[in-house]
């Protein structure tokens, strides 16, 4: 186990160590039920608090998502320490008190934590489809560019610039309905690539006139999609 590891759990315990200290010396282990109902529940939301970073989405927004979980978590341990203690000192003889009004806390908590999760995980789906439509005109411009150099005919060298011309100026948005289009572009350049090394010009041009078609396809298909 690293270090760090090991430091972020010695932390995690300093409040429940001091917390059950002073719970026990102070007030014994003989309490009425209101009294452990909090007890109860301010453990849990400190748990809670520390299992945040773990409900994180991974995504270019992470620390964005983190910082908005873990503000909601603290403030639902805070606020849950400050009526948990409040029922421990009073502790009343009946329960019903002080486990519906901590469970109301915790359930608002509960709705809000969930509440904010879906949306981060919609923000993390819609960054991740839009790195994919970068990703797609990026990859396969930045391969045709790669070509260029390796190619010694003019009138070929033309026609493979007029490839990389239309890939450069493609819409960067794309549609689930144009995934496979994109998929066999790509893979055509890849044939283009291993074409281009026999220096074939004619399957070289033919190739071209492939892809250059296969490309406009799919940017008139998006105009009729977006």
């Amino acid at each position: 186990m690293k270090k760090t590891n090991v430091l972020w759990i010695i932390l995690n315990l300093i409040f429940l160590v001091i917390f059950n200290a002073v719970f026990f010396v102070v007030g014994g282990i003989d309490h009425k039920i209101s009294v452990w109902i909090s007890y109860g529940f301010i453990h849990f939301a400190y748990f809670m608090l520390i299992v945040t970073p773990v409900l994180t989405r991974k995504s270019k927004s992470s620390a964005l998502f983190g910082f908005s979980l873990y503000s909601i978590s603290s403030i639902y341990f805070l606020l849950e320490l400050v009526v948990g203690v409040i029922f421990i000192l009073i502790s009343f003889d009946g329960y019903k008190v002080a486990m519906l009004v901590q469970l109301i806390i915790a359930g608002i908590y509960g709705i809000t934590l969930i509440a904010n999760m879906i949306a981060n995980e919609k923000t993390a789906d819609s960054e991740e489809k839009r790195q994919y439509e970068i990703d797609y005109v990026k990859k396969a411009s930045t391969q045709i560019k790669g070509l260029l150099g390796q190619i010694q005919d003019r009138d070929t060298k033309k026609k493979v610039e007029k490839v990389y011309d239309a890939l450069y100026s493609s819409p960067v948005k794309s549609h689930p309905n144009v995934a496979q289009m994109e998929n066999r572009i790509l893979e055509s350049i890849n044939e283009l690539e291993d074409v281009i090394f026999t220096g074939n010009n004619e399957s070289i041009i033919s190739l071209t006139n492939l892809l250059l078609s296969a490309i406009n396809e799919r940017n008139m298909r998006l105009k009729t999609l977006n």
